[in-house]
């Protein structure tokens, strides 16, 4: 590859993943400033100003009721600044304002419009806006996606297993169908999956089954430290258990029962042989070596004996290998939205307990460069999976702005619930401590995280 080659290649991945990112960042902290804006103007308060972006104004334009909408240069946030706030964080307010040379008190009628002037109710709803319409928003994504798209469905059955996983130990068996884990219904594969990837060591209860008949397992997954292409690593619960639609290339095989193969003339011959039964079979994936237990069906593996068939070399191990998109009614896809978006925030919040507990690394806490290579990723898969990741980045930018940190908008109801409890807000000299604790917080994580990518990129 010239130079010119990896400069252009370079250039078109910037492109693709920061432009996906900065486009998703962008539309998400819109959503979220304009929760703060339209309810803070329902409750009859001024706005002066409406950014996306910090610092210095690139553009904008105001509005004739004087709020200034306008995009700044570090595309990394936003922020809605209200009448009588001294900064865009409601960190502190002024009731003084400048009239031409001098500077004199707000009237009666500038008060009734400033943010700080406001009932504490009002002030609460105003903050908590923000991060509820990031829930909203997400709601509403998947719903629309569910109803006019569809739901992603794999079959949750047992397509084959990884030998020596807690899988095999536990006793599964090609074909399963997992009815349910630790009594919880399970109706897709991706819920299993789900289910595992957080559960760390935990032993958990499958209900099978297998044969027309309901049988009960116990498996605990291993805990399994991955590394993406990018370098990331991260911690999962791994049971062994593979999916439908997953299948074999025979031209990687390596062996089947213990047997070595050299092409896949060979492996074909011996699988075809086999065909209906128990086989264990290895492939070759990079410079490793995995095997899998399967148990194929002749009847899903007919283009094993035709040449010219684009199946020809791949070995189906599933008894039903396909994804289904169910087009869900309207209000089952509603309810079916608000589930996914509960499960998913109960996710992170244990996800985020793991790593406080030290059940997880710190390690895997990402900042922007993981970020952004999850929504390049997402641009390159296709519209549907970058729209799912915006949601899924909308839950977690609401929930991570609930949290009881100053400066974030659950710090801000923390100041205002203890306001209500004793009846008078709490100082501005202890607000401006603790918010400058925040920041001190804020940043120490940004940096944090930020220093993992760039440690797991490049070293």
């Amino acid at each position: 590859m010239t130079i010119f080659d990896s400069l252009q290649q370079f250039a078109h991945n910037t492109f693709v993943y920061g432009g996906a990112f900065l486009l998703v960042l962008s539309i998400l902290v819109f959503i979220h400033e304009f929760g703060h804006y339209y309810v803070a103007r329902c409750c009859g308060v001024k706005i002066d100003s409406f950014s996306i972006g910090f610092g210095r104004e690139l553009f904008g334009y105001t509005d004739k009721e004087g709020c200034r909408w306008k995009f700044s240069l570090i595309p990394l946030g936003g922020y809605v600044k209200m009448f009588g706030d001294t900064d865009p964080a409601s960190a502190g307010h002024s009731d003084q304002v400048q009239d031409g040379q001098q500077v004199r008190l707000h009237t009666d009628a500038e008060r009734k419009v400033a943010f700080y002037a406001q009932p504490v109710g009002k002030r609460a709803l105003i903050v908590f806006a923000g991060p509820a319409i990031n829930f909203l928003f997400a709601i509403l994504v998947m719903w629309g996606l569910y109803v006019f798209y569809g739901q992603p469905s794999t079959p949750p059955t047992v397509a084959a297993i990884v030998q020596g996983s807690a899988a095999e130990t536990a006793g599964f068996m090609p074909h399963d169908v997992i009815l349910s884990i630790d009594g919880k219904p399970i109706r897709r594969f991706q819920e299993i999956s789900r289910t595992i990837m957080l559960g760390l060591d935990r032993e958990r209860t499958f209900a099978v089954l297998r044969d027309g008949k309901e049988v009960i397992v116990k498996a605990t997954p291993a805990r399994l430290t991955e590394e993406d292409r990018f370098g990331f690593t991260s911690s999962r619960g791994f049971l062994g258990v593979v999916s439908p639609g997953n299948g074999l290339d025979l031209t990687r095989v390596k062996d089947i029962d213990g047997v070595a193969v050299e092409n896949a003339d060979q492996a074909r011959e011996l699988v075809l042989k086999n065909m209906g039964n128990r086989m264990v079979v290895s492939q070759a994936v990079g410079e490793k070596v995995d095997r899998y237990i399967v148990k194929p069906l002749a009847d899903n593996n007919e283009a094993l004996k035709k040449p010219d068939d684009i199946g020809y070399s791949s070995l189906v191990v599933a008894q039903n290998d396909e994804d289904v998109f169910y087009q869900l009614p309207p209000m089952e896809g509603l309810m079916v939205a608000i589930n996914e978006t509960k499960n998913i925030t109960v996710d992170t919040l244990k996800a985020i307990w793991q790593m406080i507990s030290g059940t997880r690394s710190a390690a895997e806490l990402g900042g922007l460069i993981r970020i952004g290579a999850i929504a390049g990723d997402m641009a390159k898969s296709g519209i549907v999976a970058l729209i799912m990741f915006t949601a899924l980045l909308s839950i977690n930018l609401g929930l991570i702005n609930l949290f009881p940190i100053p400066m974030l908008d659950g710090g801000h109801l923390v100041f205002y619930a203890a306001e209500t409890l004793r009846g008078a807000p709490i100082s501005e000299q202890i607000q401006e401590y603790a918010f400058r604790m925040g920041m001190i917080v804020l940043v120490s994580l940004m940096v944090f995280a930020n220093l993992n990518d760039l440690v797991q990129v490049f070293l």
